[in-house]
Order: C-alpha cells, then structure tokens, then sequence
C-alpha cells in the first residue's frame, strides 16, 4: 500500500473509531461514561485531524512528522496499577448498555490496532514511524477500554474517581 493510500484508509479507521466513542458519549446514562466517551472521541477526533494534516503535507512536501502525535492517554502501566489498586471499590453490578457500547469501542479499537500493526509491517522510513507510533498510541486506547470493561465486571473503579482520570486530573 503506498504512503496515501495508508494515510486514507487511517482517516477512515480513525473516522469510525471517533463516531463509535461520540454515539456512545451521546447515549451513555452516567455523566462519568459521558466524559470518558466525550474525551476518546475528541482523542480520535485529533487523530483525525493529524492524518489530514500529514496527507497535505506529503502532498505539499513529501515527508511525514511522525514525532508531533501526542496521546492523553496514559501508558499502559499506569492504567494497569491505577486499576488494580481501585479493586473492591466497584458497582458489582455493570449498566449493560454502557457496557455494551465499550465492547463495541474495543472491537473497533482492535480492527483498527491491527490495521496498524499491518502498515508497521508493510512501510518503511518515516512512514513505518508514523504508523509505529499510531499503533502505540491505538494499544493504548485499547488498555484503557478493556480497564473500564474490567472496571464494570468487578476489577476496578467504573468511568472515573478521584484517583483514576483518563484527563490527568
């Protein structure tokens, strides 16, 4: 696949994985599922923006920036230790619905995690890079969906508490 091909089918990946979180934000019952929806889909909503940016700049100048992608979302490590620790802290019993909305962002989350992991595989250079570091930030949305699935199974906080934010807070 060539670098504009890559960066267009990513736009579209990212597109649904932005659509899936703000549907979600949009029906979730919780102000707290709301927010954590509202900030993935403004997440993905940046990612977005980025790959736009990087197609106009390889259209204008041949070149990618692959080290400008920023996350707010935390490493994996922390969110592991952040949710062990709030273990016993729990609603026993999950909203299936927002339940059921965050098993839908992990599956788009994976699709779109392995559509990466395929371009690392495939691309070279500062593409390679780019998408390296697309496939980085990606599993790291990935741990924090499965954390809050976790979470609403019984392992941890539900949505948000005072000492686990996904904003930093």
């Amino acid at each position: 696949m060539d670098i504009e091909k890559a960066i267009e089918t990513a736009i579209q990946y990212e597109t649904r994985v932005r659509d899936v979180y703000a549907q979600a934000a949009e029906k979730a019952v919780s102000q707290a599922a709301r927010r954590a929806m509202g900030f993935m889909a403004r997440e993905e909503g940046y990612h977005v923006n980025y790959l736009k940016s990087q197609k106009k700049k390889w259209a204008e100048e041949g070149v990618l920036d692959h080290q400008s992608l920023k996350t707010a979302a935390p490493p994996a490590e922390t969110i592991q230790k952040e949710v062990a620790k709030l273990e016993g802290h729990m609603k026993k019993e999950a909203p299936g619905e927002e339940l059921e909305m965050l098993k839908r962002a992990l599956e788009v989350e994976k699709e779109t995690s392995e559509f990466y992991r395929s371009l690392v595989d495939q691309m070279e250079g500062d593409a390679k890079k780019l998408f390296s570091r697309f496939l980085e930030v990606e599993e790291g949305h990935l741990n924090l969906v499965q954390a809050e699935i976790d979470a609403l199974q019984g392992m941890g906080m539900w949505f948000d508490c005072r000492e686990f934010h996904l904003e930093g807070e």
